[in-house]
């Protein structure tokens, strides 16, 4: 693997591009509702428990997090759709998200995230459809599959491909199952191979 996901590091937080750190790295973002695993795929991609911030609790990200592991930047948007905090709070990640996704040139990727368990929400269609018609360079990946049985592999597979029309990747933060595909996905994205 050409990244380095032994050298890692927090950049910071930001809520609007004043607040996004300044550097030429490409950067990979993940978005996805809330709960749906993203600060968890980041940790198991450096390998870390701890390294960006999860809760049980739908909504904790309530900022934009960068992360630099080794050559690229990895994005950590607040999550869409049902989360426990206000509703003052929700409405402001909207155009916090799309700022970030319509105005950062060093964009260069987005890791789509649906909950393998269920059938995609409206929210995830509206995300897959605009992710389509941005033109953006992006891979719909299908987290907690270590819930669901092999046998169910297939039928989950296809409700996410009939809603969202393209196949998902299988990631399990347990069983690392996707981990090095995704590896490769963002080295790609960022141009490293």
């Amino acid at each position: 693997m050409i990244l380095n996901v032994h050298k890692a590091e927090f950049l910071g937080s930001a809520v609007n591009a004043r607040g996004y750190p300044a550097h030429d790295l490409k950067e990979i973002a993940f978005v996805g509702r809330s709960n749906v695993g993203k600060s968890t795929l980041i940790n198991s991609l450096v390998n870390r428990r701890n390294f960006a911030r999860i809760s049980s609790q739908p909504g904790r990200t309530q900022t934009i997090n960068f992360y630099r592991v080794d050559q690229v930047c990895l994005v950590d948007l607040p999550g869409y759709g049902f989360a426990k905090v206000p509703a003052s709070v929700r409405s402001s990640w909207r155009p916090m998200i799309e700022g970030y996704l319509t105005g950062r040139p060093n964009l260069a990727g987005v890791l789509h995230l649906v909950d393998a368990r269920h059938a995609p929400t409206q929210d995830d269609q509206v995300m897959s459809l605009w992710l389509k018609e941005m033109d953006m360079p992006s891979v719909l990946i299908a987290t907690k599959v270590d819930k669901i049985s092999r046998g169910q592999y297939q039928k989950q597979a296809r409700l996410i491909r009939e809603a969202l029309g393209r196949e998902p990747l299988f990631f399990s933060s347990q069983t690392k199952e996707g981990r090095e595909e995704i590896l490769e996905i963002i080295c790609r994205f960022a141009g490293l191979i």
